[in-house]
C-alpha cells in the first residue's frame, strides 16, 4: 500500500511540476520526461538481464555450499544473534546462512556478490512466510538492514576521487582515502538507525549480549581497519582493499568446492542445479524494477529534486544554519532513488567545487554511507512477488534520513573550517 502511494505520488507530483515548468516557457519538459521514461524502461530490463549470469554463478555456488553442509554451519554459528533479530527463522535454516553471506558481501562492498545472495535469502525467507503476498517480520528486518547496510571500505568512491584529483592537478599530497573513517562512521549510523527502527516496530529487545557483541565487534573491526590502513598511500590502500575483497570471495568459493568434493558431493551437478534458478529469478524482477525506475525517472526529469533541494536550503538559511552542505545534499537524496544517478551527482559536485573541497569530501562521504532503498525494495520484494511491504519502506527511508544527517554531521566534524 505504501509503495503504491509513493509510486503514484512520484508520477503525479512530477506531472504537476512539469505543468509549472511548461507555464514558465519550458516547452521541452514533456519530451524530456518521455525520453527519461523510455530510458528507464530499457535500463530496468538491461539491469535484470545483466543479473542472469551473476545470479546463475552465485546460486550455483550456494547450492554447492548447501549440499556440502557449509551454509547450515554458517547459520548455526550465527544462531545466537539471529534468534534475536530473526526470531521466526528456525535454527539452522538455510536462510540464516544466506543472510550471513549477503551481509558479508555487503561489508566488503561486493555488490555483484551481495545481490544474488540477498535474493536467495529472500526466497528462503519466502518459504517460511505464511502470507505469500505480504512481507514477514524477518523479510522486513532483512531488507531494512540491507538498505542501511554497512560497507567497510568505499572502494569505488576512493578510486573516483583519486582519478578526479589527477584530472584537477591536485594529486600531489592528496589522499583519496581520507574519507575512509568518516564514511565508515556514516554507514554505521545508518545501519544502527535501521536496526533501531525495525526493532521498535517488531518489539525486539536490543540490549542483549549477542546484539551488543555485534556492535562491539564491528567497532573493534573499524578500529583495526583504520589502524591497519591509515598509513598507506591511496594506491597501496586500494590494492590492499581489492586483495581483501577478492581474496575473501574467491576463498569462499574454493572452500565450498573443496568441502563439497571431500564430502563426496557431485559438485558439478550441484552447481548446475543451482545455476538453473538464476534465469528465473532475474526475469521475475523485470516488471517491478521497470515500474520503480519509471516513477523515479519522472521525479528526476521534471526537476522535482531541484525543487526539494531548494526548499531544504531555504529552511536551513531561515534557521540560521550553515548552508555549505547544500551542494552535496542532492547526492544523498538521489541515492535512495538511483545509485548511478547519485554517483553522477557526486562527480559533478567534485568537479564544480574541487575534489579536495568540503563539498567534494561531503559528497563522497554521503555516496559511500547511504543506499538505494527503492531499488533494493523493488528487486528483493519483486523476486518473491511481495506486494504488501508493511513497514519496510518507512523504516528504510528512516535509516536513509538518519544516515544522511549523520553523514553531514560527520563531514562537518572532520572537515569544516
Amino acid at each position: 500500500m505504501v509503495l503504491n502511494l509513493v509510486w503514484v505520488g512520484f508520477i503525479l507530483v512530477g506531472f504537476v511540476v512539469a505543468l509549472v515548468k511548461l507555464a514558465q516557457g519550458d516547452v521541452a519538459v514533456f519530451s524530456r520526461v518521455l525520453q527519461a521514461l523510455f530510458d528507464s524502461a530499457r535500463t530496468g530490463f538491461d539491469v535484470s538481464l545483466g543479473l542472469v549470469g551473476i545470479m546463475s554463478l552465485w546460486l550455483g555456488i550456494m547450492k554447492v555450499g548447501e549440499q556440502a553442509g557449509l551454509i547450515q554451519l554458517f547459520a548455526r554459528g550465527m544462531d545466537p544473534l539471529f534468534r534475536r533479530l530473526f526470531p521466526a527463522v528456525p535454527r539452522g535454516h538455510p536462510a540464516g546462512g544466506s543472510i550471513v553471506m549477503n551481509f558479508s558481501a555487503n561489508l566488503l562492498g561486493l555488490d555483484n556478490a551481495a545481490t544474488p545472495l540477498g535474493l536467495k535469502a529472500m526466497r528462503e525467507l519466502q518459504d517460511l512466510n505464511p502470507r505469500k503476498d505480504e512481507a514477514s517480520d524477518a523479510m522486513v528486518m532483512f531488507l531494512v538492514l540491507n538498505t542501511a547496510g554497512i560497507t567497510l571500505i568505499p572502494t569505488s568512491v576512493i578510486a573516483m576521487r583519486q582519478s578526479l584529483a589527477i584530472e584537477q592537478g591536485v594529486a600531489a599530497g592528496f589522499n583519496a582515502a581520507d574519507i575512509f573513517l568518516p564514511t565508515l562512521i556514516g554507514t554505521f549510523i545508518s545501519f544502527a538507525a535501521g536496526l533501531l527502527a525495525v526493532a521498535w516496530v517488531q518489539r525486539i529487545r536490543l540490549w542483549q549480549a549477542p546484539i551488543v557483541a555485534l556492535f562491539g565487534g564491528f567497532a573493534a573491526l573499524m578500529a583495526a581497519l583504520y589502524l591497519g590502513l591509515r598509513g598507506l598511500p591511496p594506491k597501496a590502500m586500494a590494492d590492499a582493499i581489492g586483495l581483501l575483497g577478492s581474496g575473501v570471495v574467491f576463498g569462499v568459493i574454493v572452500l565450498f568446492v573443496a568441502v563439497g568434493a571431500w564430502r563426496r558431493v557431485n559438485v558439478y551437478e550441484a552447481f548446475v542445479d543451482g545455476a538453473k534458478e538464476g534465469f528465473g529469478v532475474a526475469i521475475t524482477i523485470v516488471p517491478y524494477l521497470v515500474a520503480m525506475l519509471a516513477a523515479i525517472s519522472v521525479f528526476r526529469s521534471t526537476g522535482c529534486m531541484d525543487v526539494l533541494v531548494a526548499a531544504i536550503a531555504a529552511v536551513a538559511a531561515a534557521l540560521g544554519l550553515d548552508t555549505a552542505f547544500v551542494p552535496a545534499l542532492p547526492v544523498g537524496l538521489m541515492k535512495t532513488l538511483s545509485g548511478s544517478g547519485a554517483r553522477a551527482l557526486m562527480v559533478d559536485v567534485m568537479k564544480t567545487y574541487g575534489v579536495d573541497s568540503f563539498q567534494g569530501r561531503l559528497a563522497a562521504i554521503i555516496q559511500g554511507s547511504t543506499e538505494t532503498t527503492f531499488y533494493v525494495l523493488a528487486v528483493y520484494f519483486g523476486s518473491v512477488n511481495i506486494r504488501r511491504t508493511r513497514q519496510a519502506l518507512a523504516c528504510g527511508l528512516f535509516a536513509d534520513a538518519v544516515g544522511l544527517v549523520g553523514a553531514i554531521a560527520v563531514g562537518y566534524a572532520f572537515y569544516a573550517a
